[in-house]
């Protein structure tokens, strides 16, 4: 799973800046907290935000993996490798919702005549 994910080597710019709600430790997911800061006069970028999902997502993958093979060698308790892996799971199905608008999107604007 996570070797899959290394090909996103062109998202590396981004800090993958997180945020998790204490309110709901099973529901916990990363998101970015604010878009990238942008110049004066310039607009935020489409593929920065995209950047920063990315690498959030494989930010709480790689976590939920680490927290689960922990769990394995008896390091972490049954609640900790749960709550990690229903986190990442979460995260993965954000993604895939995300995904599926952006080409929902794009063959909405490939259908529009010219």
């Amino acid at each position: 799973m996570i070797e899959a994910l290394t090909s996103l080597a062109a998202f590396d710019r981004t800090a993958g800046i997180t945020r998790t709600d204490s309110a709901a430790p099973l529901a916990r997911t990363s998101f970015p907290v604010s878009p990238p800061t942008a110049t004066a006069g310039a607009g935020t970028d489409f593929g920065d935000v995209m950047a920063q999902l990315a690498s959030g997502l494989r930010t709480s993958l790689r976590s939920g993996e680490a927290t689960a093979i922990s769990g394995i060698q008896g390091k972490a308790s049954t609640q900790q490798v749960v709550e990690a892996v229903m986190s990442a799971e979460q995260s993965l199905q954000t993604a895939i919702a995300v995904r599926d608008k952006v080409v929902a999107a794009y063959l909405e604007l490939s259908r529009m005549p010219i």
